[in-house]
């Protein structure tokens, strides 16, 4: 073995001197780009469509980025680290290559390579599909957290699945979202590689036999269906670092041709087992409203983390070390409830299959997860039916049975009362059985952490308040951070490029270091430039939304952006009513202190959403109200931005001057559209709400728009019985407001369209907008007032951006590393 590695390090050390992996040259990029181009793809410059030049450029970057894996994978190996598995049933890892390029350090290089040979760089960046493998903040959120583990040297790997087909492409027709197949793969993935010798199988179905020998019992799983685990990995590059891997799971058949039946005629049949199995990991997240979704959902799930932990069985035995050992060589994070079901696989495949005694397998696998929690919403918190989970994973839920069974034992010893086991049982036995999957996550792991302090802080007073009491020490804080060289360096290189010309580099290696620009908040010409870049930046989104809206907008308009998931309790409505507020001014003759606004919504309705669809028609009618009336049209604008995504969101968080986080307190559990606003010099008007509060508390209560009712104030309103009709009986304004929802203006006579939304917030209001409408309504004032003020704006932007370091994903990793996996960082 010492041979061997002796002859890898020759290898390496003789390729980079040839090639220049740590140091790469224009040269090497050109050369190794025309090689990919004609050995890898056989085609030559002239008749090379763009996606064969992104193609080549794409695979030559790759090998580069593997290059640094491999080092990587040594040196953890030297360390004999600590190892962690990330388990995200989402992940969004947005455009590789502009991200590795700037990881790389190469990207002046690179353009300068494609200059010489008369191609664009810009151009092949357009070109790359990314990977739509999540709804939104969860899976970008997963993303963010792997660059870091990757900058920071954190040995680890990222299990997914692989849907062949993700996040519904969206666009709008007649004002109303339609959903089309994301076919992310149609040309390929030049980033991954398929791993077919890194393969399980997984079950489902069926029925256990028990059996005792030597008064032990032994089960037996007897499946109806098998289905196989392929891994697909792409390496996630870091900063002037490592790399890891992100390996994501694709189903195949077991056995992918049925030849009995072929030779008795029918091909058909002869195929469905394998169109059956591959059905599994084709499409993200159906909708999961009707049971044929839930089951589906509940088999990715489970396929994705038993793949999961087979492969990390397979890598600690590999390395010649004993099972028993397993909790100290290996953390695995739980990324919500999504992948909770490892809690009893890791069980069953300790007792079952490597014969281990209960007690001891326990204590590993409570010792070997860590559980981070993402919502306070009942809705979000997953429950599984025991008819289903017992249908799709009988054995899992004897395990299931037999944890909750233990574990109220000890309660009863602890003295707790019925109503008290009642509560946390991990069986919710009134109506349909159901079992709480938050309630096993938190049973099953060693560490319990919210995603801000106002979050973990609530978590602990009320989702899980009665495990909070039991342990304790078990439960954490780590606040959110952001990948701030993508959505920063990379998407912004304008901005970027300033900052380094005034304060140096050293902020892209640590954020806090941002802090220097808090010197420069009043320098005249600083201000100068720092209005030029914005103003460049949001002529690229104006010239953006004119080519996918058909929509005109002047750059020189407050641009009020309010984009993310369409939900309630985000309140997208109340950012209407705002609007409908300014146009009935202005129709009125009052428009005095408007200042020209261009108002601008993205995001994606789940499909079965009723609401949150109608939400996006009253945007988009609204829209087409102001953007047609020439009354009002030079002061106000309504875009709606089709098909949000990490690649659009990299040209929207530079542009923006106001971002909305105007979610009802204590709903958002933390954000992270909020810091990529702030990181890019948007000024935030929100509520206290997830990480809005850490956010107005570094970049200070001056330079943030705060209004709404407090977490404690909601909780006091409701708890007095709130009635919204009284609010629209009193407030003539809003009475107008709403009252014009259903006059028929809005939708050509139709008077009934948009009634759910007026009924839903006179007679229900669960999110409270009407309540917090009049404090928006004068903070809107406000920042209109601070607007007219471009000194005073531009200041507080600086200030923003200067203030933000706290909010990189590089410091919640360090948090993780240092605070739940226990584990030194090791960046090369």
């Amino acid at each position: 073995m010492d041979t061997q590695n002796r002859k890898i390090e020759s290898f390496f050390s003789s390729r980079e001197a040839a090639e220049g992996t740590l140091d790469i040259s224009k040269e090497d990029i050109k050369d190794a780009f025309l090689k990919k181009l004609f050995y890898g793809l056989g085609r030559i410059p002239a008749v090379a469509t763009k996606n064969d030049l992104y193609t080549a450029l794409a695979l030559t970057i790759r090998d580069k980025v593997f290059g640094r894996y491999v080092r990587s994978l040594e040196q953890f190996a030297e360390k004999d680290a600590r190892a962690i598995g990330y388990l995200s049933a989402e992940y969004l890892p947005g455009p590789h290559l502009g991200n590795n390029l700037l990881n790389l350090e190469i990207m002046d290089e690179t353009r300068e390579a494609l200059a010489e040979l008369d191609l664009d760089l810009k151009e092949l960046l357009e070109q790359e599909v990314e990977p739509g493998l999540g709804n939104g903040g969860l899976g970008r959120l997963a993303s963010c957290y792997l660059d870091s583990m990757a900058t920071l040297g954190v040995p680890s790997i990222g299990y997914g699945i692989r849907y062949e087909f993700g996040i519904f492409n969206q666009s709008i027709k007649d004002g109303w979202q339609a959903e089309a197949t994301d076919k992310w793969l149609h040309f390929g993935n030049p980033w991954e590689v398929v791993r077919p010798e890194i393969a399980f199988e997984v079950k489902f179905g069926g029925h256990t036999e028990h059996s005792y020998e030597n008064d032990k019992l032994h089960v037996k799983w007897i499946p109806n269906t098998e289905v196989k685990g392929v891994a697909y990995d792409t390496a996630i590059l870091g900063y002037q670092s490592n790399a890891i891997i992100m390996r994501l799971w694709s189903a195949e058949a077991v056995e992918s041709f049925d030849f009995s039946v072929y030779n008795v005629g029918d091909y058909y049949k002869a195929v469905e087992k394998k169109m059956r199995s591959e059905n599994l990991t084709k499409v993200l997240y159906p909708n999961d409203e009707n049971l044929s979704g839930k089951e589906l959902r509940l088999k990715q799930q489970y396929f994705f983390v038993s793949c999961s932990l087979q492969d990390i069985i397979r890598l600690h035995l590999l390395q010649g070390r004993k099972l028993e050992d397993l909790h100290e060589k290996f953390t695995l994070q739980l990324n919500d409830t999504h992948p909770s079901i490892a809690v009893p696989e890791l069980m069953r495949l300790l007792v079952d299959e490597h014969a281990m005694e209960w007690d001891e397998a326990w204590e590993k696998t409570r010792n070997t997860f860590a559980y981070t929690n993402h919502t306070l919403l009942p809705e979000a918190l997953e429950k599984w039916s025991v008819s289903l989970l017992g249908k799709i994973l009988p054995r899992h839920l004897e395990i299931i049975y037999e944890i909750n069974r233990r574990f109220l034992d000890d309660l009863r010893n602890l003295k707790y009362n019925g109503e008290q086991i009642a509560r946390m049982s991990l069986i919710e036995d009134w109506g349909e059985p159901a079992i709480r999957m938050a309630h096993l996550a938190t049973v099953g792991s060693y560490k319990v952490n919210g995603v801000s302090e106002l979050h973990s802080r609530l978590l602990q007073k009320q989702v899980l308040h009665d495990f909070a009491q039991l342990w304790p020490e078990k439960f954490t804080n780590v606040t959110n951070g952001v990948s701030y060289r993508r959505f920063l360096a990379v998407s912004n290189p304008a901005l970027a490029d300033l900052i380094t010309k005034k304060i140096g580099n050293q902020w892209l290696q640590n954020l806090n270091g941002i802090k220097e620009l808090e010197n420069l908040a009043l320098d005249p010409d600083f201000q100068k430039e720092w209005i030029a870049v914005k103003l460049q930046n949001k002529k690229h989104l104006a010239n953006h939304i004119k080519e996918r809206t058909g929509i005109e907008i002047e750059p020189s308009m407050l641009f009020d952006i309010h984009v993310k998931r369409i939900h309630e309790y985000k309140r997208q409505h109340l950012k209407v009513l705002h609007i409908l507020s300014l146009y009935l001014r202005i129709q009125a003759g009052k428009g005095d202190g408007i200042s020209p606004t261009a108002f601008i919504f993205g995001g994606k309705a789940a499909p079965g959403y009723f609401m949150a669809k109608r939400i996006i028609k009253l945007i988009t009618s609204v829209g087409d109200l102001v953007n047609n009336d020439p009354q009002v049209n030079g002061k106000l604008k309504v875009a709606f931005l089709p098909n949000f995504s990490v690649k659009q969101a990299q040209k929207v968080y530079p542009a923006a001057d106001l971002s909305e986080q105007i979610s009802m307190a204590g709903k958002e559990a933390s954000g992270t559209g909020n810091m990529k606003f702030a990181l890019n010099g948007a000024l935030t008007v929100g509520t206290l709400d997830g990480a809005n509060v850490e956010i107005r508390e570094e970049v200070g209560e001056e330079n943030f728009f705060l209004f709404g009712l407090t977490t404690d104030g909601v909780q006091e309103a409701k708890k007095q019985g709130y009635r919204p009709y009284n609010y629209y009986e009193e407030n003539d304004h809003l009475k107008e407001i709403l009252d014009f929802l259903v006059s028929g203006k809005l939708a050509k006579g139709d008077k009934e369209l948009f009634r759910p939304i007026y009924d839903n917030l006179i007679h229900q209001d669960p999110y409270l907008v009407l309540k917090d409408f009049q404090s928006y309504i004068d903070c809107q004032n406000k920042i209109h007032t601070a607007w007219r003020d471009p000194e005073r704006w531009v200041k507080m932007s600086i200030l923003n951006v200067a203030h933000i370091g706290k909010f990189s994903s590089d410091r919640s990793i360090k948090d993780y590393s240092d605070n739940i996996w226990e584990l030194e960082v090791m960046k090369v």
